[in-house]
């Protein structure tokens, strides 16, 4: 989990996703989520708008970003990325800190092993041919 100040400049931002091979910076204010920016809010908003690289993250970023707390489910998870249109949300403990984030790509990564694992118990299950 990558995180910045809402003064963190775009290109900053642009620097911390490419050196942690991620897509998307978390915003944190006074150790509260206020925001999440994208390598996709960088394309959208400052190369489309042309926007100077010293932009600060606040003025990209999208607000009140999609939570979902550290109990909820794979099933629920994925409804709130439908719904919301997102590939990434924030993980939220009891308190609102924030403690961690789900992407799609993890979702993927998961559901892939979950099907290895299916595939292995009918391989086992399957009479010999």
């Amino acid at each position: 989990m990558i995180t910045a100040s809402p003064e963190t400049s775009v290109a900053d931002l642009g620097q911390i996703m490419q050196e942690n091979a991620v897509g998307s910076v978390l915003i944190v204010e006074n150790d509260e989520l206020v925001g999440i920016v994208t390598d996709r809010d960088l394309a959208l908003e400052v190369v489309t708008k042309r926007l100077d690289f010293d932009t600060p993250a606040a003025d990209v970023m999208t607000r009140d970003p999609v939570t979902v707390s550290e109990e909820t489910g794979v099933a629920e998870l994925t409804e709130k990325m439908k719904h919301g249109k997102v590939r990434r949300i924030p993980i939220v403990d009891e308190a609102g800190k924030l403690t961690g984030i789900v992407t799609l790509d993890d979702l993927v990564v998961l559901l892939q092993g979950e099907m290895e694992d299916l595939a292995e118990v009918i391989k086992t299950e399957a009479p010999p041919y």
